[in-house]
């Protein structure tokens, strides 16, 4: 059997409310839509945990972040874990990724024969959070809110030239692979930083968005007080006192968001203009590693499990699946054993290194009944939080909290905490039980401390004396690029034209 290409586009912080059926009709995404209308749409798909690194180890590996280790922005991706990279190499893939995936440690690969950019975050321990001391705000890489009240216009930005980068590279790479010059099946993984704050976007992304009727949260800001414990700590974290946010800062934010999104449409299809263009067939797979509040409650960015930060747009278009609307509840942990799966690996061959399953099944019209999980060990946190997606239900659990049940399907806006509700304390005590069993609170906060704990010592020492940077370096072999003396010249014009001889 002749194994699938697979082109996998991951991008930043993009909210899966926005994305009920692919894109929302009044988002201006026709890319997305065009892949959307071939494409199985997982409408409830979550992030294993609501944060850059953590979700991103999770995706590449099936594990949740307890299993990984990567519990935070700042937590080492250990070299020891199989990726989907390292099982598609397994099947003789060639793996390559073009953007960001938030590696943090000396191993900057994972599995990936070839990385075509550098990642537009460190990969140090720098900003490692540390329960020894809540409450404290690292002033140079917490978020803060002057991405809301910054929110507006520019042509150019640090994360526009790095996208714009990420995009020349991947569609660079789809016309080589085009080719032949390599006869595996190949897995290219183009992976975006936008629509991840600070809020600004191109004028003419803008400019799509100047009648927008959603400009505004369904759910107006909430008084500090009404907030539960963990959303207080996010906005202490987020150092929201120091901020006057007004409406025009939440439509300004807001608009330069959706524009963002757009902005993404069009270098997603570049790359998708570049396969058609080449003849190359390939699974296509879109999905982002968290979402993003966007003012809803008066929150903003992620790190929490209310839908607007946990749950993630995920869709597949591959050749033999009819595409369809999927409703029941998977996570990005289902990616690597789908992939697996898509590229004829036994499942059996990887069940030990997953804690996710197959999409395929679903894909094909089955049904599936198990929780989705989520954990999330990291900034605004001062223990670890636990929640299971299961039917309807959302629950939470924390050492610290009360705990939260949320009926998703009667409360879409999570409201109306039934944790307290005498009619539900059967389903409240299944749940409670589902995640005691799966989840020993005391052992993860233990071994979140003392990774924490470590990795402080390691980076104060690292910075003393001389420096050596993990951030990933990408090279480029001049002297075997173009035309070069050791070359022959009809050779080179020949072999580096695609379609030859038309």
């Amino acid at each position: 059997m002749t194994k699938p290409n697979i082109l996998i586009f991951m991008v930043d912080q993009l909210n899966g409310t926005l994305f009920p059926d692919g894109p929302a009709d009044w988002l201006h995404a026709p890319n997305l839509k065009k892949l959307a209308a071939r494409s199985v749409r997982y409408q409830n798909a979550y992030s294993p945990s609501p944060l850059c690194a953590p979700a991103r180890a999770s995706f590449m590996t099936g594990q949740l972040p307890r299993r990984t280790g990567v519990y935070d922005n700042a937590a080492e991706f250990r070299s020891d874990i199989p990726t989907y990279a390292h099982h598609l190499r397994n099947r003789d893939y060639q793996t390559s990724l073009s953007g960001k995936m938030h590696f943090v440690g000396p191993d900057q690969m994972h599995g990936f024969e070839e990385r075509l950019t550098t990642d537009v975050y460190p990969s140090d321990f720098g900003w490692t959070p540390d329960y020894r001391k809540p409450g404290e705000r690292i002033d140079w890489w917490y978020h803060n809110m002057g991405s809301v009240t910054g929110a507006g216009v520019a042509e150019i930005t640090n994360q526009m030239e790095y996208d714009d980068e990420v995009a020349y590279h991947a569609t660079r790479k789809v016309y080589d692979l085009a080719r032949g010059h390599d006869d595996r099946p190949w897995c290219l993984t183009v992976s975006f930083t936008h629509p991840h704050d600070p809020y600004v976007a191109r004028r003419k992304y803008w400019d799509l968005y100047e009648d927008c009727e959603h400009l505004l949260p369904e759910v107006p800001a909430l008084p500090y007080e009404d907030h539960d414990p963990h959303a207080r700590r996010i906005f202490d974290a987020n150092d929201w006192k120091k901020f006057d946010i007004s409406e025009e800062d939440i439509r300004r934010s807001r608009r330069a968001y959706f524009a963002n999104i757009s902005y993404l449409d069009d270098k997603i299809g570049e790359v998708l203009e570049a396969l058609e263009t080449t003849r190359q067939e390939a699974i296509i797979l879109f999905t982002a590693d968290h979402g993003d509040m966007l003012g809803e409650r008066g929150l903003w960015f992620k790190m929490n499990f209310y839908e607007g930060s946990a749950r993630v747009p995920l869709m597949m278009a591959a050749p033999g699946i009819d595409p369809r609307l999927v409703t029941d509840p998977v996570s990005l942990i289902d990616v690597t054993p789908t992939l697996a799966d898509l590229a004829g690996a036994e499942m059996n061959e990887i069940a030990t290194w997953v804690d996710g399953e197959s999409l395929v099944p679903l894909a094909r019209g089955g049904t599936r009944d198990t929780p989705v999980a989520m954990e999330y060990a990291a900034e605004a946190s001062y223990a670890p939080l636990v929640h299971l997606r299961y039917g309807p239900w959302k629950y939470t659990r924390c050492s610290l909290d009360p705990d939260q049940l949320f009926n998703i399907e009667e409360d879409p806006n999570e409201l109306n905490n039934l944790a307290g509700d005498p009619a539900h304390q059967g389903t409240l005590n299944s749940l409670r039980a589902k995640s005691e069993a799966r989840w020993d609170l005391e052992a993860y906060d233990a071994e979140v401390r003392a990774s924490q704990a470590r990795r402080w010592v390691v980076y104060d020492a690292l910075r003393s004396g001389a420096y050596a940077a993990w951030d990933f370096q990408p090279v480029q072999k001049a002297s075997e690029r173009y035309m070069r003396n050791h070359m022959n010249l009809d050779n080179v014009e020949e072999n580096q034209r695609f379609p030859r001889g038309e």
